[in-house]
């Protein structure tokens, strides 16, 4: 009997990390869709994988200095995906996704370089809160900071 709990115990502990792998990947892959969209200046991809409350907030020190934060809505960071040059190229390239989940709730902390036209621009880590809501992951709030000097 006691050989018999031991397996079931084994059994669901496999079974639950195995849950939560798929969970994570399906979190990856809606934060690789935003980046995707992102690229290519496809609003309705981004619009796809984020929450209609989406906040952006980026953290930088200014000229003078200064730790800056900049909070940005949804619509307007559409409007400026939209509006870019299309000439320009953005690519973003995250180096790593820690991924933590709690039932409807993720957070990813995601290192990143971000090239325009090909040259390098700057460096940062960006924090991702996602929640799941009716079965998709979508994306709720991003928080980045950027740097010049990275490691």
């Amino acid at each position: 009997m006691k050989n018999l709990l031991f397996y079931v115990l084994i059994f669901m502990c496999f079974q639950m990390n195995s849950q939560n792998k798929n969970e994570a990947e399906k979190v990856k892959t809606c934060i690789n869709s935003f980046f995707e969209g992102m690229h290519k200046a496809d609003t309705l991809l981004i619009n796809k994988v984020t929450d209609t409350t989406l906040i952006l907030q980026t953290i930088f020190v200014n000229k003078n200095k200064e730790t800056t934060l900049i909070t940005s809505s949804k619509k307007n960071f559409l409007k400026a995906i939209s509006n870019k040059n299309p000439n320009d190229i953005w690519f973003e390239k995250l180096m790593s996704f820690n991924i933590k989940i709690d039932t409807n709730m993720a957070n990813v902390w995601a290192p990143y370089e971000f090239y325009l036209n090909g040259e390098f621009s700057h460096c940062g880590v960006n924090s991702f809160q996602l929640f799941k809501n009716n079965g998709n992951w979508e994306i709720i709030y991003i928080v980045d900071t950027r740097r010049k000097v990275c490691n």
